[in-house]
């Protein structure tokens, strides 16, 4: 993805010192990336221009959050600005800031390289995008200061970080390299960043003041950095936005399209908030909230770093973007908090250890979920599309926050082998108990359709009890962690027995009979042949119409999470599972008559019968090889 959103901003006019520009390659994820910017045929282009400002405004942050230990930074122009200059004749339009700036090697490090995760997934995306109906890809990934290449064929940056008396020019037509050399002070800012852009012919309307003044307004208008424009390069700036903060006015005052407006910009996305939260805490702590739920997922929300997405803020000055002010299973959300307490004047380490930043942390988070709790009353359409999102991440929450499990699972949304087959709250759940069922059951694994086939569902519908079921990789967690509803535990159907012969049956379902004395030693004679291969062989209550499954002991892991932890190395030797075998099966009954089924055709069997368990299961027979010689001998049998 993008650079972090310091390094764009803009230039006019650049004179270069004799010194020999130094010539390097991008990067290949970097070259990749400007590649498909420049091929770009998306129609939305103006995305460049709100991530140009948005860079600019965040470098002028972070000059006035440095300037208060340190106020010399700052000299006699405190104020921060952004100035657009236009010209028309020469085709260039320039972005410049006052704010903290860069040195040669920061500009090669912002400039030269992405160290922000999600970059794949960012590329991948928008290389398969095939037509113009995919535009908005661009700006809902928010690429940065490399979008500059959608409408310029040459970009020139020239910088000089606040404090420092040396400037120094990056420059690159976006087709692999980039110069960078020193350059003369006197050419450069007094300090901050300019940046160029030698626009393609066909972005000429680029140097349009009506146009660039409406977009401005229309992406950055709430940017907290006043913005002028000049029209021409000798015309006076000509001031567009004022920079206030948006979330210092009153709710009553702001529009639906403000409020995007201002998302978009604050979350580097280009889609429209699914849930807005904007509110001012008063009492023995003093901030405000402006908070969005995006309406798309974000594409690094699986970040293996699981960061937040808040801004900090204290008194308006710009603190940090990671202070984790929400908890991680809530990193979907964008937005900022802005408090009258905090201390201006220690670190961004000691303020993130702060009391009063824990105390904002679970007001924030306790006053989120309520919106979320409200939505799924007041707009269980709007709620369960939300969830449908970002249901996943939210419940990493039930396995991670112990305080507020209870009110997470009221939240938690879950699809079962109810009739309807949609999604289903643990109230409803509750709701469908059957006479003397003591646990709420649940099924984990990695495809909802094979979940809803699973053969060890079928004692449960047959007794008509509902199954919970669990696709996403966190449900194997969250169940593990002693959780209850309502006094009942969470109990998988793959995992000891079923405990199903206390819950009547459904009306119109057949009676369980017990195994016949036949049946019982074809099952004593599996379990001998089979010998260390399974823990247990035993009768099922759990089967109506398979033959076999397999479960794991009482005391032991579930499979599923076994499966997981096998996979990420935590478990080195897998538990033996246990083979139930459906003793009402034709098959079994079959097998069981001694007189229809000689030793060998029984040996056989035993094995395939394992091995049908594990296919059913999603892994593979024990010895394939073998698996393919019994079957063989079985078909010639039959056929002969």
């Amino acid at each position: 993805m993008c650079p972090p959103r310091r390094q764009g901003d803009s230039a006019t006019a650049m004179t270069m010192t004799d010194a020999t520009p130094t010539t390097r390659s991008f990067e290949a994820d970097v070259a990749k990336l400007l590649h498909l910017m420049v091929h770009s045929v998306y129609s939305d282009k103006d995305v460049f221009l709100r991530e140009l400002i948005s860079n600019a405004a965040d470098a002028c942050e972070k000059l006035r959050y440095e300037g208060i230990g340190n106020p010399a930074l700052l000299g006699d122009d405190g104020q921060p600005r952004i100035l657009l200059t236009l010209d028309a004749e020469a085709r260039r339009l320039s972005v410049e800031d006052n704010g903290i700036g860069m040195s040669e090697a920061e500009l090669v490090d912002a400039l030269g390289t992405i160290a922000r995760s999600g970059t794949k997934a960012f590329m991948d995306r928008i290389a398969g995008a095939k037509d113009a109906g995919d535009s908005q890809l661009i700006g809902q990934f928010g690429v940065g200061f490399y979008s500059a290449f959608m409408v310029a064929d040459r970009v020139d940056v020239v910088s000089r970080r606040a404090g420092t008396d040396t400037a120094a020019t990056w420059s690159s037509d976006g087709l692999g390299t980039y110069t960078v050399e020193p350059t003369d002070i006197a050419d450069a800012p007094v300090r901050g960043t300019r940046v160029l852009l030698h626009l393609k012919e066909e972005a000429a309307n680029h140097t349009d003041a009506f146009t660039i003044e409406r977009a401005i307004k229309a992406q950055s208008g709430h940017v907290p950095v006043p913005i002028f424009l000049k029209d021409k390069p000798d015309a006076e700036p000509k001031p567009v936005t004022d920079g206030a903060a948006l979330w210092t006015r009153p709710k009553a005052e702001i529009t639906t399209e403000e409020y995007a407006d201002f998302y978009r910009s604050v979350a580097g996305q280009y889609d429209a908030p699914a849930l807005t939260l904007h509110y001012r805490a008063e009492g023995r702590h003093e901030y405000v909230v402006l908070a969005f739920v995006p309406e798309t997922k974000p594409f690094d929300l699986f970040d293996p770093d699981r960061n937040g997405r808040m801004k900090l803020y204290v008194r308006r000055v710009f603190i940090t973007d990671d202070a984790q002010i929400l908890p991680r299973y809530l990193r979907f959300v964008r937005g900022l908090v802005d408090s009258a307490d905090l201390p201006l004047n220690v670190s961004r380490e000691m303020i993130q250890e702060s009391p009063v930043l824990a105390a904002i942390q679970k007001g924030v988070t306790n006053r989120l979920l309520g919106e979320l709790d409200k939505l799924s009353t007041s707009d269980s359409d709007r709620y369960l599309a939300l969830w449908d999102r970002f249901g996943a991440v939210i419940k990493e929450g039930l396995y991670e926050d112990y305080e507020r499990r209870e009110t997470l699972l009221g939240l938690a949304r879950f699809r079962s082998t109810a009739a309807d087959g949609g999604w289903r709250s643990l109230k409803d759940y509750a709701a469908a108990l059957k006479e003397n069922q003591t646990a709420i059951y649940y099924a984990t694994g990695q495809d909802l359709d094979r979940l809803a086939s699973s053969p060890q569902l079928e004692g449960f519908r047959a007794k008509g009890v509902e199954v919970l079921l669990l696709p996403d990789q966190v449900d194997s967690f969250w169940v593990t962690a002693g959780l209850d509803y309502e006094g009942k535990p969470f109990k998988s159907v793959t995992q000891g027995l079923a405990d199903l012969g206390l819950i009547p049956s459904a009306e119109g379902a057949p009676a369980a009979t017990a195994p016949t004395a036949a049946v019982e030693g074809f099952i004593a004679f599996v379990k001998e042949t089979l010998g260390e291969a399974v823990s247990d062989v035993r009768a099922s209550e759990r089967l109506t119409d398979s033959a076999v499954c397999l479960v794991a002991p009482e005391g032991g892991m579930d499979r599923q999470l076994e499966k997981l932890m096998a996979g990420a190395g935590r478990v080195e030797t897998r538990a033996k599972p246990i083979l139930e075998i459906n003793p009402r099966h034709p098959l079994v009954a079959r097998l069981g008559d001694a007189e229809q089924a000689d030793a060998t055709v029984r040996e056989d069997a035993a094995h395939l019968l394992l091995d049908e368990a594990r296919i059913a299961d999603g892994e593979l027979p024990l010895d394939p090889r073998a698996f393919s010689a019994r079957l063989a001998r079985v078909l010639e049998r039959g056929l002969a």
